[in-house]
């Protein structure tokens, strides 16, 4: 990939490295601090968390539980003790406002290695590859809750990549590298943003939460758009951006509520127009379109 491809060359220009690279920083910032924490109980003795991903203990007192442990759990005939069903509502409530899949770009360890194998595809200009529906990850979803229900087991969590990333980094990798391989030979190879994008249950189950979450990305200057397509380029689930962005036509607000925005922030750090902003669900009005709009529909129509 040549330097006059890589997306946010403008907006370094514009902005500087460290402002078109700002979520990203932070998104990475919260994936080794989140996993730090995790990590000083057992290797520094300082029990910040007991626990893991999965359930947890803050300081002793507040608990957090994955709550798409907690339905596995349900699914599976067992009762949730109070102490996790509390945990569930206190992550659901998070979640539910500054959107699910927030749990995908700046928390789950995996992400380190499905961006990484992304980052290298594109260096190395490899092929997509196969890519499956992205409603497949809800059929996944259904099966894992489906394979509770009758084994009366939390299976998935035998072969969850999450759950066993996490895990090995406190107790050890051993045989979990092999599971960090095939993922990332999966997605480089296999098929581009297949495990997060297409595949993964927990991401289904987080893209449901956050459908009506209050924090989003928003494109309220999107009449200044120059169509240099890097929020494309970047966004790890790039059909989302379109309909806010190209929606003055049609009136359609500049929000996206799409459940698949991982609301990563990317978008906002490579734009050097700073079309883009983290805004609320609630501030979707279409502003009436003008001569500028309409001469920005026009370029676009052009420019496909």
């Amino acid at each position: 990939m040549s330097a006059k491809t890589v997306p946010g060359q403008d907006a370094i220009k514009a902005k500087g490295w460290l402002g078109a690279h700002k979520w990203l920083v932070l998104r990475r910032l919260s994936q080794l601090s989140i996993l730090a924490v995790f990590l000083a109980g057992p290797l520094a003795d300082l029990w910040i968390v007991k626990g893991s991903l999965s359930s947890s203990l803050i300081l002793g007192v507040l608990p957090l539980s994955d709550p798409f442990l907690v339905l596995q759990t349900l699914a599976a005939g067992h009762v949730a003790a109070g102490t996790a069903l509390l945990g569930a509502v206190l992550v659901l409530a998070v979640y539910a406002l500054v959107g699910g899949r927030v749990y995908c770009s700046f928390v789950c360890p995996v992400n380190f290695i499905t961006d990484t194998a992304r980052w290298l595809a594109k260096r190395l200009d490899l092929p997509k590859g196969w890519q499956p529906a992205r409603y497949v990850r809800l059929w996944v979803l259904g099966s894992v809750l489906v394979t509770a229900f009758a084994s009366g087991t939390l299976a998935w969590e035998l072969l969850n990549p999450v759950t066993m990333v996490h895990r090995g980094l406190v107790y050890g990798m051993g045989y979990v590298w092999t599971v960090v391989l095939a993922l990332f030979l999966f997605d480089l190879v296999v098929s581009r943003r297949g495990w997060c994008g297409h595949l993964c249950p927990m991401g289904a189950f987080y893209g449901l939460v956050g459908r009506l979450s209050v924090l989003r990305v928003s494109a309220p200057k999107r009449q200044d758009c120059n169509n240099c397509m890097d929020c494309f380029a970047v966004c790890p689930e790039p059909h989302v951006i379109t309909p806010p962005l190209r929606g003055a036509e049609t009136g359609t607000g500049p929000v996206i509520l799409s459940g698949d925005c991982t609301n990563c922030g990317r978008c906002i750090d490579v734009c050097s127009k700073d079309v883009f902003a983290f805004d609320l669900r609630f501030n979707n009005l279409a502003p009436e379109r003008g001569a500028h709009d309409d001469e920005t529909i026009s370029s676009t129509r052009h420019a496909a």
